[in-house]
């Protein structure tokens, strides 16, 4: 999902962190604004507070000088988020295509709440990147649909060298900043949701 890539290069917007809750009653489920709009339909929208959550993060260590860029970034969003760095676990694997293998021995711990997933997969003159690129992205939704748990891709897809490191901290922001954000978002998202459907008993 889609992130301000102002919030790239300061604190994270906190407008959302005093969740609130308008139906009959005031009720606060936790973790999220639940607004009605005109027509009487609830509106959810998460926090970005990564207090209280763990995380996950699997990183490539194929074309390093860009995904351990990628990781700093992510590390730099959860730290500003309020994230504990003892919740935030961190596994290299050697490159993208490995990715999804981590992710389901993470997924088997069932102890994330999301999971941020960093590479840098640059083309070269052989379908070797399509390949790579395609699986790197089915393994990630797999291991999401599978767990019930948002898997933030930061994998990076580029056509050169250049633009994988304006996407890793350069002219485009930094894509593990972002993917991070989306996988606070996220975590407080799903848990909210489930919170508000227990509830009101569904």
């Amino acid at each position: 999902m889609g992130l301000n890539p102002a919030l790239s290069h300061g604190t994270p917007r906190r407008a959302l962190q005093s969740t609130h809750f308008v139906r009959d009653t005031d009720v606060d489920p936790g973790g999220f604004d639940l607004r009605m709009n005109e027509k009487t339909k609830p509106i959810f929208e998460a926090d970005l507070n990564a207090g209280g959550l763990r995380f996950g993060i699997v990183v490539s260590r194929f074309n390093d000088f860009v995904t351990e860029r990628l990781l700093q970034g992510a590390l730099e969003a959860f730290e500003k988020s309020g994230a504990d760095p003892k919740q935030v676990d961190v596994v290299k694997v050697p490159g993208a295509w490995e990715l999804s293998i981590a992710l389901q021995t993470l997924g088997q711990m069932n102890k994330y709440d999301a999971f941020v997933c960093l590479g840098a997969v640059i083309r070269g003159d052989t379908p070797h990147f399509d390949y790579v690129a395609g699986e790197a992205a089915r393994g990630m939704a797999a291991a999401s649909a599978q767990f019930d748990v948002p898997v933030a891709n930061g994998v990076l897809t580029t056509n050169t060298v250049d633009q994988a490191t304006d996407r890793a901290g350069g002219k485009e922001g930094n894509k593990g900043f972002e993917a991070a954000m989306t996988a606070i978002e996220m975590a407080n998202l799903l848990r909210a949701l489930r919170a508000s459907g227990q509830k009101t008993g569904n």
